[in-house]
C-alpha cells in the first residue's frame, strides 16, 4: 500500500485536531477532541500532559476513519501547537512532571515585576522578539525551579526534558530523534534570542533555568522523530507554532502578506522578510527555516474579541454568540455607541494591561443591535491601529488582510472591519489554515510538493471585501474611537 497522505497535528489550548490531506492539499478526513483545565488557585491555570496526548491520540484516530485511510498511507508528519505552555517530562521514563503551567496562568506576576529592577530588564524585548509576560514559558519554568521540588529534583539529576505542546507529543506518542523544536517554537518558549538565532544565556542563568532540560533549535522543516499511527511510525518532518503556521498555511509568504486570526483574542501576523526589522511593539518571529533560509514575521494581538462575544453573551444581551449578527444587521450603524472590550487590557499599539472595558454613548434609543454593531467595529479599529503600528516599525504596507478564525464566519464583521482599516479582506473556504500551514511544510520535506509550487488556498472560491467608506467617514469613526480610549487607559493599578 503506497505512502502519499500528511498527517497535520494541531495542538491548541482548547481542543487537538487532526487533519488528513491528499497529494492535491485537499482534506480527506478531520478529527477533533477538546482539552480540560485544572484550576488548583484562583488565576492558576493547568492542563494535564497525559490528557493532551490522548486528546491527539483520539483525533488521529477520528480523522483516519472518516477519510478511510490506515497509518501505514500516511507519508509524513507535522506538529503546531499552543505557545508558552511548558511540558516537562522524565528523560529515562518519558512521564511527565506534574502539569502545564498554561499562558492564561497569572502566578509568575510577581516574578516578571521584580524582573524590572535586573540589568536584563530593559533587554528583554530586544532580545527576545516579545515582553516575557506572566504568560511567558520561562517565567513558569522559572516558578517551577522555585516551587515544586519533583521539577526541580529532576533538574538537578539532569534527566529533566522540557518544551511546548508538540515536543511533548512526539515524546508521548512516539520517539524523538533529539530534543528539539523548531526555531518559532523554542522562541515561543521565550528563552531564544530570534535575531542571534541562539539561546540567550544570560536570562536562562538569570531564571536558574536548567540548560540540558531545553530543546536544541532545528529548522522548521526537519526530521524530529517519528510518531506511532495506528501501528506504523510516521515521520514528524515539521514544527512551527500555531499563529505562524496559519500565516503559512494562509499563503502569507511574502513581505506585506498578512492575516489576521480571530478566536478568543485576535492576533494580525505579517510577513516581513529574510531580515527582522529593529524591535518596536510588535512580537518579531522567527516565523520558519525552510533551506536555510530564515522568513521573519511581526505579531501583534487584540486582547479579547472573542472572549468579549462570550462576555456579551454571559451578561444576557444574545442568548448565542451567533446571534450578535443578526442584531448587528438589523441596524444602519452603531447609533454612537463606542465598546472598547478591553476587558483584560489593551493590546497594541496600547500595550495598557490597566485598561479596562467600557460602553460610551448609551442613550434611551440604544438598544442591543447598537452594542452588537460597536463591537464589531471595535475589531476594525483595533485593527486600524496595528497595521499603522507595523507600517511605522517595519515599513511594511498590507495591501489586502486574509482573515479566518470564529469571529470571520460573519459576513457583516469583515464587511465592517474593511470599511474601517479601508484594507481589502479576504476570507477563504478552508478554515483550517493552522493545520494546513504544517501539512504544507511536511508535505515539502517528505517531497510532495516543491516550496516554489504548492496548491494555493487563495482562489476563485475565496469571498472578499472591498471597503465603501471614504477616507473622510473612516476617519470621523476613527476619532470617536480614540476619544474613547483615552477613558478606559490606566483605570486600574497593576
Amino acid at each position: 500500500m503506497s505512502k502519499r497522505y500528511l498527517l497535520a497535528i494541531d495542538q491548541g489550548g482548547s481542543g487537538s485536531r487532526a487533519v488528513i490531506y491528499d497529494p492535491d492539499g485537499q482534506v480527506r478526513g478531520y478529527g477533533y477532541r477538546p482539552v480540560g483545565r485544572v484550576y488548583p488557585q484562583p488565576g492558576w491555570v493547568e492542563q494535564r500532559p497525559a490528557a493532551i496526548a490522548r486528546s491527539v491520540a483520539e483525533a488521529i484516530q477520528e480523522a483516519l476513519g472518516r477519510a478511510g485511510v490506515r497509518g501505514n498511507e500516511l507519508l509524513a508528519c507535522g506538529i503546531t501547537s499552543q505557545r508558552d505552555t511548558v511540558f516537562a517530562w522524565h528523560a529515562i521514563s518519558g512521564r511527565p512532571i506534574g502539569n502545564a503551567i498554561t499562558w492564561q496562568d497569572l502566578r509568575t506576576a510577581p516574578m516578571v515585576a521584580a524582573l524590572e529592577q535586573t540589568p536584563l530588564g530593559p533587554q528583554r524585548r530586544e532580545r527576545l522578539g516579545q515582553f516575557p509576560g506572566a504568560y511567558a514559558g520561562a517565567m513558569h519554568m522559572a516558578w517551577r525551579m522555585q516551587h515544586d521540588a519533583a521539577f526541580r529534583r529532576a533538574a538537578e539529576r539532569g534527566v529533566l526534558r522540557v518544551s511546548l505542546a508538540a515536543g511533548w507529543i512526539v515524546q508521548a506518542l512516539g520517539q524523538p530523534c533529539e530534543h528539539a523544536l523548531d526555531h518559532s517554537l523554542l522562541q515561543a518558549m521565550t528563552v531564544y534570542d530570534p535575531r542571534r538565532r541562539a539561546l540567550w544565556d544570560e536570562w536562562i542563568d538569570a531564571l536558574n533555568l536548567p540548560r540540558a532540560a531545553l530543546p536544541v533549535a532545528r529548522p522548521t522543516i526537519h526530521h524530529f522523530g517519528d510518531l506511532a499511527v495506528d501501528g506504523a511510525m510516521v515521520p514528524v518532518l515539521a514544527m512551527i507554532t500555531d499563529q505562524q503556521s496559519a500565516l503559512f498555511g494562509y499563503d502569507c509568504r511574502a513581505p506585506g502578506q498578512a492575516v489576521a486570526t480571530h478566536g478568543t483574542a485576535s492576533f494580525v501576523n505579517a510577513v516581513i522578510g529574510s531580515s527582522p526589522p529593529p524591535q518596536g511593539i510588535c512580537k518579531t518571529y522567527l516565523a520558519w527555516e525552510i533551506a536555510g533560509v530564515a522568513t521573519y514575521a511581526l505579531e501583534a494581538d487584540m486582547t479579547t474579541t472573542g472572549a468579549a462575544a462570550n462576555w456579551l453573551r454571559e451578561l444576557g444581551l444574545v442568548r448565542r454568540v451567533t446571534d450578535l449578527d443578526r442584531h448587528a444587521a438589523r441596524v444602519s450603524d452603531s447609533g454612537g455607541v463606542v465598546f472598547v472590550p478591553a476587558l483584560n487590557g489593551l493590546g497594541v499599539p496600547s500595550e495598557d494591561r490597566s485598561a479596562r472595558g467600557a460602553i460610551f454613548g448609551l442613550a434611551l434609543g440604544v438598544d442591543v443591535g447598537h452594542i452588537a454593531r460597536a463591537f464589531y467595529e471595535a475589531i476594525g479599529f483595533q485593527l486600524v491601529d496595528i497595521l499603522a503600528t507595523m507600517r511605522a516599525e517595519a515599513g511594511i504596507s498590507v495591501e489586502e488582510l486574509r482573515v479566518g478564525g470564529g469571529l470571520a464566519a460573519s459576513d457583516l464583521a469583515c464587511q465592517i472591519q474593511a470599511d474601517l482599516s479601508g484594507v481589502p479582506l479576504v476570507r477563504a473556504a478552508d478554515t483550517e489554515t493552522t493545520a494546513r500551514g504544517v501539512a504544507l511544510l511536511a508535505g515539502i520535506g517528505a517531497g510532495v510538493w516543491a516550496q516554489e509550487s504548492l496548491p494555493p488556498l487563495i482562489d476563485e472560491h475565496v469571498r472578499r471585501f472591498v471597503p465603501r467608506l471614504s477616507p473622510a467617514e473612516r476617519s470621523a469613526h476613527y476619532e470617536r474611537w480614540q476619544k474613547a480610549l483615552e477613558r478606559v487607559r490606566g483605570w486600574v493599578k497593576v
